[in-house]
């Protein structure tokens, strides 16, 4: 390919080496250090290139030419500047190539940043070092033989008029010591009480009573007082880890292994660049989403610029105090990159593995590298096309196979898995895999509650949501900010009527371009799809736009009381498509700071509500029959909008009402979406797949022992081939053709018909009714 001309120039997207990050960060601690003050680093990252220096330097990379202008190579720092005891959060980019700090802005107090692992790790030594702690405790006997251990939260929402500084919470858990196990699952010993901190001053501010009445009960907690209470009387242990486990291991599951003898299909380069199977993409990684993928080309025609995941909301549908706070986010409280998971091989991923690792600042700034935080491979996924011909007997079979992005991260009792998964016939899967260990909270024992579901003795497991939002920057076959328009499609029915529908049986498909920054909702009823389509580039067969289709998962969105703080906090929940106009930087759903805010600030809502618009007026949009928007005109938010490049920004859902086979642990849940060409190749793209017979396949007999233990029946395979020229079987029925509504043959010129046709020949109708017993009547 031409890119290889250029392949040897650094790249502007290639990930951050420790050498970038060290020099950065002295370049930091040379400016904003001196006496008595002390720098605590959060995070760094590269700074991504302005998307108008970046989509100049793709254009030439895709052309096989030199770059004009080569993006500076930047790096974000996010740190404390603590002087006088009092910390400043301050962000620098540094610029260092050249060597300088190229922008330096500090942010208002009320503006709180994500915790990192060192906030979250000294909660637990505080509270266990104060009075205040130890006389919650007191209220309670605990059985002989257990611990106390707590899971570090972040503080919520402040309820209406708090006005609070940097607080943390937490749940407390017993862990049984009995068990000389440090797996045993604590999850299964709640406790009545949660602490709230202080993280700034690192004092503990006090400690919160839980209620544990059931239907019916005091929504509050009785007071402190009289004699302790004990504590899991009735309970009983929950252990997953299998060395604890109260059942035996199943002897019956032989391996299936994912072998590649000839090893992988895709090629991975230095500067994370990745090429498969007519894609073409770049891996990122940030503390905050986890993988992000780069310039997304499928045979080198642009399809994405950007694709992450933005945010997650985790809101609990308990309402009894203090459980209105418990709503994370866990993009911008914690940080899911931050949280990811050491993949192990053979364990998260299957097959022939590619990990990335990641290079991060500890709080001091110095470079330390998070191990395979990103695993890349491929795997089947069933058939992706297959016809048989059953008029000379032929089939043809394709398997569709993915190439899998995944990182899985824990936070406090959940994992997530993410993965992107391109395939072989152009289309790329967005999917989210929920696990781990239910969030529960004590209940009275033998009472049930409405506010979640008895998953053990004692155990209540509270109902919540997981509302996740993607972004996807389009670049549908070309960068130009004007090129990529988005389209609202529906499929409505036509009124019975003589003139254009006399049987009733026809509907139309109705088009919308989307002019300005808006929102909408999931519509099974009409069908309601999103065309990203390049704006003026047409199909060569349908004549319509090149474009990729997104169906929105028409899942339940947030709950929460429009007046609640949870809505306040989490606008994004409430629709399922957001469009937003372009803005470098802007990359969360929710807003930058979500951590403890009571509303949010700067996520799509702020967006949508400044007026943005895609479409210049009186420009006419061929093939649509109307403009759709719902956002701010921009005539009357005067500068605040510009013309912009539309930004789609795709939001689901879990609702999770737990079950009890979610306990001890959860099988997955699992959910994807969907991108597909949609008139964007002339025909289907995976038809050069091979039809190869996987010869490593077997069958395994029943009803008898005749076959050797290898699949092989009397010395023959009874497999047929995925593209064979007979069918190999003994049903007469399944062999003629019009068992499968198909001609029986053979194939008749037009001139080579006879006039009159012999009565012994039956039309294929006369056929089909014998077949299906039909009568006339």
């Amino acid at each position: 390919m031409a890119i290889d001309q250029v392949s040897t120039l650094p790249h502007p997207l290639r990930p951050l080496s420790p050498a970038e990050l060290s020099k950065a960060r002295d370049i930091v601690v040379k400016a904003q250090g001196g006496d008595g003050v002390s720098l605590f680093f959060r995070s760094a990252l590269v700074d991504e290139p302005k998307k108008e220096e970046l989509t100049s330097f793709l254009v030439a990379e895709h052309e096989g030419r030199v770059p004009e202008v080569i993006p500076p190579r930047q790096v974000q720092l996010l740190y404390d500047v603590i002087k006088d005891g009092k910390a400043q959060l301050t962000e620098t980019v540094v610029d260092v190539d050249a060597g300088v700090i190229r922008d330096t802005k500090a942010f208002e107090s009320r503006c709180q940043t994500s915790y990192t692992a060192q906030e979250f790790g000294m909660f637990q030594d505080i509270c266990m070092a104060t009075d205040m702690f130890k006389a919650a405790l007191d209220e309670f006997i605990l059985p002989e033989n257990f611990a106390v251990t707590i899971d570090p939260w972040p503080y919520g929402g402040p309820d209406v008029d708090e006005d609070i500084p940097r607080y943390m919470q937490g749940l407390v858990y017993a862990r049984d010591l009995s068990k000389n196990n440090n797996d045993s699952n604590h999850y299964a010993y709640p406790l009545p009480i949660i602490p709230v901190m202080d993280v700034a001053t690192k004092k503990l501010i006090r400690v919160d009573r839980l209620a544990t009445g059931g239907k019916g009960d005091s929504m509050f907690p009785p007071p402190p007082g009289g004699k302790p209470k004990k504590l899991f009387e009735h309970s009983r242990p929950a252990e997953y880890v299998p060395e604890l486990l109260d059942r035996p291991f199943r002897t019956d599951m032989k391996p299936i292994n994912v072998i590649q003898p000839e090893g992988a299909s895709f090629k991975v380069h230095a500067d994370n660049l990745v090429e498969w199977q007519k894609w073409r993409f770049r891996v990122g990684f940030t503390v905050r989403e986890g993988a992000v993928l780069h310039d997304v080309c499928y045979d080198n025609r642009p399809i994405l610029y950007r694709l992450s995941f933005s945010e997650m909301t985790v809101p609990y549908g308990d309402p009894r105090p203090p459980f209105q706070r418990k709503q994370a986010f866990d993009f911008g409280d914690g940080g899911i990159g931050r949280a990811a998971n050491n993949l192990k091989l053979g364990c998260d991923c299957l097959g022939a593995i590619h990990y990335f690792d990641s290079v991060t600042a500890n709080t001091e700034g110095q470079p330390e590298l998070a191990k395979n935080v990103i695993c890349l491979h491929e795997q089947d996924n069933g058939i992706g096309w297959k016809h048989t011909n059953f008029r000379t007997g032929r089939a043809v079979v394709t398997r569709l196979r993915e190439l899998v992005v995944q990182f899985v991260s824990t936070l406090a009792n959940y994992e997530y898995v993410f993965a992107y998964k391109l395939d072989t016939a152009g289309g790329i899967s967005i999917e989210t895999r929920a696990t781990g260990v239910v969030s529960v909270v004590p209940i009275d024992e033998g009472k049930t509650s409405g506010y979640g579901n008895i998953v053990n003795p004692g155990v209540l497991a509270q109902n919540h949501q997981h509302i996740f939002a993607v972004r996807i920057d389009p670049a549908i076959d070309s960068y130009g900010e004007s090129d990529t328009a988005v389209v609202l499609e529906e499929s409505h029915p036509i009124p019975m009527n003589p003139e254009t529908n006399p049987y009733g049986n026809g509907y139309e498909i109705i088009r919308r371009r989307v002019e300005r920054a808006g929102f909408a909702d999931a519509e099974p009823k009409l069908n309601r799809v999103l065309r990203m389509e390049n704006a003026t580039k047409k199909n060569e067969i349908s004549g319509k736009n090149v474009g990729y289709k997104l169906v929105p998962s028409a899942t339940q969105l947030l709950l929460a009381d429009p007046r609640s703080v949870q809505a306040a906090r989490a606008p994004f929940a409430q629709h399922h498509l957001w469009f937003t106009g372009y803005r470098d930087g802007e990359l969360w759903a929710a807003g930058e700071f979500t951590n403890q805010a009571p509303r949010e600030e700067g996520g799509v809502k702020a967006m949508v509500e400044r007026g943005d618009w895609f479409v210049d007026e009186g420009v006419e949009s061929n093939g649509v029959n109307g403009a759709t928007t719902n956002g701010v005109a921009h005539e009357e938010e005067g500068e605040k909008g510009k013309k912009s490049s539309p930004v789609v920004w795709s939001v689901f859902g879990l609702t999770h009402n737990p079950r009890v086979e979610d306990w001890p642990v959860m099988p997955v849940e699992i959910h994807q979406f969907h991108l597909r060409p949609a008139d964007f190749f002339t025909s289907n793209p995976a038809l050069d797949i091979p039809s190869t017979r996987n010869e490593s396949s077997v069958l395994v007999p029943c009803c008898d022992d005749s076959g050797n233990g290898n699949g092989i029946v009397n010395g023959t395979q009874s497999s047929t081939c995925c593209s064979s020229t007979s069918l190999r079987t003994d049903s007469t029925l399944q062999q003629n053709p019009v068992t499968h509504l198909q001609g029986t043959g053979p194939d008749v010129k037009p001139e080579d018909i006879p006039i009159g046709a012999p009565k012994e020949k039956r039309r294929l109708s006369a056929t089909l009714s014998n077949l299906f017993s039909w009568k006339k009547e």
